[in-house]
């Protein structure tokens, strides 16, 4: 039987843990087998800290669209809601900005809210 070299192959695997690596604590930088299990470890970390984000910055536009809408004497949920009767499909993610840098134009979109707002004209 032939002999099979394959020192090549594995040294490759190795360095390529080594090098994903880089700047891991301790042994985790160090030896191949630790460093693979990090690597294996850390890109799951990453693969969730993805979805995270947009969770996060849905949770920071919302809270932004809310304290303007209380500046105003109203409430997230009858705001959105509201829009959504009269057919103003802004996302949050613009709302939000508008919120944070345009005064003005936020006060033109709450005030087209509230003229469709049912309980505001009940109260």
């Amino acid at each position: 039987m032939v002999r099979v070299k394959r020192g090549n192959i594995a040294s490759k695997r190795r360095k390529k843990y080594l090098h994903l690596a880089k700047g891991f604590v301790g042994v985790n930088s160090k030896l191949a087998t630790m460093a693979g299990e990090q690597v294996v470890q850390s890109l799951n970390f990453a693969y969730i800290g993805r979805k995270l984000k947009k969770r996060n910055f849905r949770r920071i536009w919302i809270y932004r669209i809310n304290a303007a809408s209380r500046a105003r004497l109203n409430i997230y949920s009858i705001f959105i809601g509201c829009l959504r009767n009269i057919n103003i499909f802004l996302d949050r993610k613009i709302l939000s900005l508008i919120a944070f840098h345009d005064l003005s134009s936020f006060n033109l979109i709450e005030r087209e809210s509230r003229k469709s707002n049912l309980f505001l004209k009940k109260g």
